[in-house]
């Protein structure tokens, strides 16, 4: 027995060591190894490993002569915080990190155990894509992984860290998972490679110009969140964790009680400008709403008129969507749809409240816009509001006009709470626009057009866009102070904190995708 222990303890050094020359590569690269990943994202001495004896039983092509342990992925299980998560860390020391059958195997069975353990799934992508000498079974495998990706969604969060190559059919694994972080400079993700775009197409485009970080961090969309380095990148998937229910059936872990709903915040009556044409940051106005100012943005760099965040009121997890006056004046276009009706139907799914606040001048006009689809697009985030079951509280800072009103999360559609700063102004569209397509005629006879369009725009503004104008007809709660947003929400979300609301008996709905 001591000389078969000896031999196992042996054994698991080398595989836990790996090849030197290798490891030497891999951190000449700028990149830390699977197991130095693993260490910076869980709890100390926290990881229980499974699989790590697992080796191919592909023959052929010259890979029956090697056959290393782990197949190149360390999966298992840990903590991050003390709460359970599930993991698996592609190795690119060994194969370049390539997927073939047991590669696979073991991110399935990992898969599978979060799903019935009810715990988060973070998946550290480092892989050179399938491993062409395994053929269809490497396919085979990738398929397993999107379904599982599918049968856990809605269920367990699901995060895919991008820690280097993440090319061809490897990049759907990220594309299903409910966030993707990637780091600059060594993470890439395309489904055809530089030289296939160049074969076909004949343009030339480097690997970071065609699938680097911050091109899917603010062109694409498809990263969530983008870094300077693996630490960083890292440290921010354990905040994210820290914010996330582990299942659909559990809910966040609270934070201490910060008595937000006696809470008056002072400099909110400052941020704000009057003058519904002055831009002015929503994330101040977030800043002051949420416990400690702490929030985490969801897509920071993509789609920056309208702002999505995870952060804290009393202690409660809670998710909001804000337009974004800093940036196109906060219109909605195809982009800003997309991206906060992927945030709410997140946030719906594990049952993490919502706050939406409202300064939207309408839908960005013009022929890319329409020929781009934003009516379906809209109608995503139209859906995606009116689908969900959530206590729903939205605020209206300033402007709300015409459809983008109703989308974002009006009365009209199902929000539980609406309350509205006395600055609101609810309408069809702004004053001057109305004046001048329901005056045209009128204008064009007056002697001082400018004078009586002055005189109209004040008459419209008086009668139909007083801030009690929506109040007095039901469709706003209450007009309240700014400096008492915060209470106002606190005590909102208390309110509906017993919420319950029976989805319709139906297989799905047919979300306009």
């Amino acid at each position: 027995m001591r000389a078969l222990r000896a031999q196992l303890h042996a054994l698991t050094e080398d595989i836990v060591g790996g090849r030197r020359e290798a490891v030497a590569r891999q951190h000449k690269l700028g990149k830390n190894t699977a197991r130095e990943r693993l260490d910076l994202l869980l709890d100390k001495d926290s990881f229980v490993e499974i699989d790590m004896y697992r080796r191919h039983q592909a023959r052929g092509m010259k890979i029956s002569e090697l056959r290393p342990h782990t197949d190149g992925v360390i999966a298992g299980s840990g903590t991050i915080d003390g709460r359970r998560v599930f993991v698996y860390a592609q190795d690119f020391t060994v194969f370049g990190g390539s997927l073939g059958a047991a590669h696979a195997a073991k991110i399935h069975k990992v898969m599978d155990l979060a799903l019935t353990a009810g715990a988060p799934l973070i998946g550290l992508n480092d892989s050179g894509g399938a491993r062409i000498q395994e053929g269809v079974m490497a396919l085979d495998g990738y398929g397993g992984i999107f379904r599982r990706h599918v049968e856990a969604s809605g269920i367990i969060p699901q995060i895919s860290v991008i820690l280097g190559p993440c090319a061809g059919g490897a990049a759907y694994s990220p594309a299903l998972a409910d966030f993707t972080f990637m780091v600059r400079d060594t993470a890439q993700m395309y489904l055809t490679g530089p030289d296939v775009v160049e074969a076909v197409t004949g343009e030339r485009v480097s690997h970071d110009d065609l699938g680097g970080a911050d091109v899917h961090g603010s062109r694409s969309g498809v990263a969530t969140f983008v870094h300077d380095d693996e630490e960083s990148c890292l440290a921010d998937v354990r905040y994210l964790v820290s914010l996330l229910p582990p299942n659909n059936l559990e809910p966040a872990l609270s934070g201490p009680i910060r008595n937000a709903m006696d809470d008056e915040r002072p400099r909110l009556a400052d941020i704000v400008p009057v003058e519904s044409n002055q831009p002015y940051d929503m994330r101040s106005v977030v800043s002051e709403l949420v416990d400690d100012g702490e929030f985490i943005e969801i897509h920071e760099h993509w789609a920056q008129n309208i702002v999505c965040m995870l952060g804290r009121i009393n202690g409660d997890v809670v998710g909001v969507v804000g337009n974004q006056p800093m940036v196109l004046a906060g219109v909605l276009d195809s982009d800003a749809a997309q991206k906060a009706a992927r945030f709410v139907r997140f946030c719906d799914a594990f049952n993490i409240p919502l706050v939406t606040l409202v300064d939207v001048p309408g839908f960005l006009p013009g022929t890319e816009q329409e020929y781009h689809g934003i009516i379906r697009h809209g109608a995503k985030l139209l859906y995606a509001y009116c689908e969900a079951t959530v206590p729903r509280i939205q605020v209206i800072v300033r402007k709300a006009y015409g459809g983008a009103y109703i989308v974002m999360d009006s009365r009209s559609v199902g929000c539980d709470l609406s309350l509205a700063w006395p600055t609101n102004e609810i309408a069809v569209m702004g004053a001057e626009g109305a004046v001048n397509v329901l005056f045209r005629k009128e204008l064009a006879a007056a002697e001082d057009p400018d004078r009586r369009r002055a005189e109209l725009i004040e008459e419209y503004t008086e009668q139909l866009m007083h801030p009690h104008y929506a109040a007095e007809r039901g469709l706003v709660d209450d007009v309240i102070d700014p400096v008492q947003t915060r209470a106002a929400v606190a005590r909102g979300l208390a309110m509906l904190r017993t919420k319950r609301r029976l989805a319709p008996q139906r297989k799905h709905g047919n979300v306009p995708l």
